[in-house]
């Protein structure tokens, strides 16, 4: 939250983007505040087509056309949903007041805590502190190349993410874009303006449940069901508000 300096204005909620990476032992968050809101955020939502159809030759050649929906009101999940947004960045306040972090590297310290959501995470401490202690344990039951065949192929992750958009949007995202424009750099090189656009894709419970288990991922779907429900009761209360109008435009 920030103040804008005039006492009787509300706080202003900033956005955020808070990262449970699983590199110490738990979830541990990593919060990304925006430094400014975007001015303007576009979302959408992918519409699931009941009539879509496929064209399928049969056994004896022939080319027909397949429907595959159930039924006109066939909705199979929730829809997928996407946001875009800019953020603005700019280390000139800080280096007014010369702050060190700014001063050594202008804005590139937030870029780079913004790029790092693209990596996947390395192994926990706990994960490498019990592999260390399996192998001790196992010793010598096992010639060096089997256990070599043996060992999975790892394969890397990314940390759980949640977008947050104030108390009534909480949502489980994975990054879908990412694009940085710098726009002013230091004498070293650095920046200290720059512009990042985002592209964030809604993760839905079924994605979200193909996750390994984890309090993070107990954490995600707790974000989601509780922005479903928020939606929920707002569509409820525009019902409520519009049921006088909607008798009186009914002919019957």
């Amino acid at each position: 939250m920030a103040n804008n300096g005039f006492s009787r204005s509300p706080l202003l909620l900033k956005g955020a983007l808070i990262e449970f990476s699983e590199r110490f032992i738990g979830p541990l968050p990593n919060i990304i505040i925006f430094q400014y809101n975007p001015a303007s955020m576009s979302r959408s939502l992918e519409v699931y087509n009941p009539f879509q159809t496929e064209e399928v030759t049969d056994e004896e050649g022939q080319v027909q056309s397949v429907n595959y929906s159930i039924s006109a009101d066939a909705q199979p999940h929730d829809p997928p949903e996407s946001f875009s947004l800019e953020l603005e960045l700019d280390a000139t306040d800080d280096l007014e007041i010369g702050d060190p972090i700014a001063v050594a590297t202008g804005v590139a310290d937030r870029i780079a805590a913004l790029e790092m959501l693209l990596y996947p995470q390395e192994e926990s401490l706990l994960g490498e502190l019990l592999g260390a202690i399996s192998v001790s344990i196992g010793g010598g039951g096992a010639s060096a190349s089997t256990s070599a065949a043996a060992e999975p192929v790892p394969r890397g992750r990314v940390p759980v993410l949640l977008f947050v958009w104030g108390p009534g949007r909480i949502l489980p995202v994975r990054l879908t874009s990412f694009n940085v424009d710098e726009q002013a750099h230091s004498p070293i090189l650095y920046p200290t303006q720059a512009k990042v656009s985002l592209g964030v894709q809604v993760l839905t419970l079924n994605e979200l449940n193909a996750y390994q288990d984890s309090m993070s991922k107990d954490l995600a779907i707790a974000a989601y069901k509780f922005t479903r429900k928020q939606k929920q009761v707002l569509a409820a209360s525009n019902v409520a508000n519009t049921v006088q109008s909607i008798l009186g435009m009914l002919p019957f």
